[in-house]
């Protein structure tokens, strides 16, 4: 079936001398892969900035169910992003990002809020600028608000100091298993939730915080996705903030 979509581009792998495999996450059917003709030239079809990390698109495709790996008859720029490319900082969380959402949408039906979400995160990100505050704390936000659109952002209607991170909720005594927070990490989680894009730089975050808030959102995630692995990424992001 030929079908018009929007795309976020997740991993390029080469496959062969000639030929990529490109997951991406798309609007209409979710998480795909396709098979490309490797990049040799501008003049090509599928240019190499088109299969860069977190790239947007618009495609053109011939999905099947049951194959696993889709044709991809066209595509064009979406959205430039020229700063994450050129933006030391943003270059490092884009590839953190793409690796993560490349893990966490594995089979990923079709959700339009998810994408939604996802690409204005992505352009927001393009189009801040040091002047506004920078982007320090964005991956933790958008890491933190995902949680969301999967099925587990935590849950402020029970009081509590502790947090249960399987039951992804705040209690008022520590849970009967080990998955848990002591009050004062606890207390990230409920910074976080304040966070958003545009106010996030108001709070100030040491190196160190920054890293060890990190670390519990990836176990938060481990815990609600199977097989979620070790990532990269993560020490090209610990350097950046060193």
């Amino acid at each position: 079936m030929l079908v018009k979509t929007e795309a976020i581009v997740l991993h390029a792998l080469k496959y062969g001398e000639k030929q990529l495999i490109v997951d991406m996450f798309t609007r209409e059917h979710g998480r795909l892969s396709f098979i490309v003709p490797l990049p040799r030239s501008e003049r090509s079809r599928i240019k190499k900035q088109y299969v860069q990390p977190l790239t947007l698109l618009a495609l053109e495709a011939d999905v099947r169910p049951q194959v696993q790996l889709q044709k991809l008859r066209d595509a064009s720029l979406l959205s430039p992003l020229p700063s994450l490319l050129t933006h030391t900082t943003k270059l490092s969380i884009s590839l953190f990002l793409s690796e993560f959402l490349y893990h966490a949408l594995k089979g990923e039906q079709r959700n339009d809020l998810l994408f939604d979400y996802v690409r204005q995160s992505i352009e927001w990100l393009d189009g801040v600028t040091d002047e506004q505050g920078g982007c320090a704390n964005f991956h933790l936000v958008f890491l933190m608000r995902l949680s969301r659109f999967l099925g587990f952002w935590p849950n402020l209607e029970d009081a509590g100091d502790y947090f249960d991170l399987r039951a992804a909720t705040f209690c008022a005594a520590p849970p009967l298993h080990r998955d848990f927070l002591m009050p004062q990490e606890a207390g990230r989680i409920r910074l976080l939730m304040r966070m958003d894009y545009p106010t996030m730089h108001l709070f100030r975050l040491s190196r160190q915080e920054r890293s060890r808030i990190l670390e519990l959102l990836l176990l938060y995630y481990r815990l609600h996705l199977p097989a979620f692995p070790e990532l990269r990424s993560l020490s090209v992001l610990r350097e950046l903030y060193q």
